[in-house]
């Protein structure tokens, strides 16, 4: 039997619900989905498909001021997919993002296009710092040669690195292994099955030091495990690298740099959305 929870509001206060509930949350809500109201010009619809209650302790991590969900009990049906199959096309720097449903939608589109099928692993494209690392992609300075994805998700970031830059080696690793899994599948879809992936904790893992150091290395993951994984992606950093860093909120921004600055990275650039920015460091001068 699945729930589907579903809050009502301002867009930038769902978006932080859905990150919660997605990547805080342990377990995690099997999907989100969050669109704009049909009703209200000015709200947004969360609506969260979980076959678990919710722990009281649990809810403590959504955001102040989000209030009670309503709650309906679904039918039986694969409603993570459905979930997913709903959100569209998203257009992202040069990338254009689909699912094979919206395919003849897309065919005549300019942009490099990448179809990413309605799953369970995090990084469709929909959320802002998934969109913002494409964009941040797309305008970085430099030509890689080695890059690495460190936690890679559906694999939608080391897809569009290996369309940007098809001569450079491309690593993409995940802690969670039906995240890599599914990121596999992608990659084939997408005809990029010359990328490596591996189910890794941090940089410890054989394809990574193998591979090492890197001259690109894209983390869209949290604030804490950026900070803590800092001396650990710096180690496997070439000279001269630069470093992409999502999945931050803006208030943990400054700690962030502060990690990277003392190990030798300044600021490059700092984009993405007021609530969700994208980090470019690199071992060049501010």
């Amino acid at each position: 039997m699945t729930d589907r929870l579903t809050w009502q509001g301002p867009r930038a206060l769902l978006e932080e619900a859905e990150r919660a509930l997605s990547e805080l949350m342990d377990p995690p809500v099997e999907a989100t989905s969050l669109l704009k109201s049909e009703t209200k010009n000015t709200h947004w619809v969360l609506h969260a498909y979980t076959d678990l209650i919710i722990a009281e302790r649990m809810m403590a991590l959504l955001p102040p001021g989000l209030g009670l969900p309503e709650r309906k009990v679904l039918e039986e049906r694969d409603w993570v997919a459905h979930a997913l199959e709903g959100l569209g096309v998203v257009r992202a720097g040069p990338f254009v993002l689909f699912g094979s449903h919206d395919a003849a939608k897309v065919q005549d589109e300019d942009g490099i296009k990448l179809q990413i099928e309605a799953n369970q692993a995090f990084g469709t494209g929909h959320h802002p710092t998934t969109a913002g690392c494409l964009e941040a992609l797309g305008n970085l300075p430099m030509q890689p040669n080695n890059i690495l994805d460190l936690g890679c998700g559906s694999g939608v970031l080391a897809m569009a690195s290996r369309c940007l830059w098809p001569e450079a080696s491309v690593t993409a690793t995940d802690i969670d292994g039906q995240s890599i899994k599914i990121a596999q599948e992608n990659a084939k879809i997408n005809g990029l099955d010359s990328i490596t992936f591996d189910i890794a904790s941090g940089t410890q893992s054989v394809p990574i030091q193998e591979m090492a150091p890197f001259d690109l290395i894209i983390a869209n993951i949290l604030a804490g495990p950026l900070k803590e994984l800092a001396p650990d992606i710096v180690a496997v950093a070439a000279q001269p690298c630069f470093i992409l860093l999502a999945g931050l909120l803006d208030e943990q921004q400054a700690s962030v740099i502060e990690v990277y600055r003392n190990l030798g990275f300044q600021l490059t650039a700092a984009t993405g959305t007021p609530r969700w920015p994208i980090l470019t460091l690199s071992t060049q001068k501010e």
